[in-house]
């Protein structure tokens, strides 16, 4: 089984950048799907960026395309967001997520991912 940590989070201001890390352990993540997605309280997880297991292919929501960065280093089994030019609207608990399952498209809905870390919360302050 596998088990993903994230870190990296904090408080920073507007214009601020963050580089969040997932590693997992437990088992190898080359062959998977990995994603971000970030909460906010009583909302429903929304997808930030996604990553194919050889990072061939990513996908990034629109409200952070051009601003965040996914990459993923399989040897050593860590995923990574970079985050440049935060806004308070990027405030949120952030998660990685694992997709096992062969995929032609990267998954946007939490619901299609079958594995989740504990987040690291990351706050930005206007």
């Amino acid at each position: 089984q596998v088990q993903l940590v994230e870190s990296g989070g904090g408080l920073v201001q507007a214009g601020d950048s963050l580089r969040l890390s997932c590693a997992a352990s437990g088992e190898s993540i080359s062959t998977y799907t990995m994603a971000w997605f970030r909460q906010t309280r009583g909302k429903e997880r929304e997808f930030v960026a996604g990553i194919t297991w050889n990072g061939g292919r990513t996908l990034y929501a629109d409200a952070v395309q051009g601003r965040f960065t996914i990459s993923r280093d399989n040897t050593q089994k860590i995923v990574y967001l970079q985050m440049d030019s935060l806004k308070p609207e990027d405030t949120a608990r952030y998660y990685c997520a694992l997709q096992r399952k062969l995929i032609v498209t990267i998954p946007t809905m939490s619901n299609e991912y079958e594995h989740w870390g504990q987040g690291t919360q990351v706050t930005v302050s206007s």
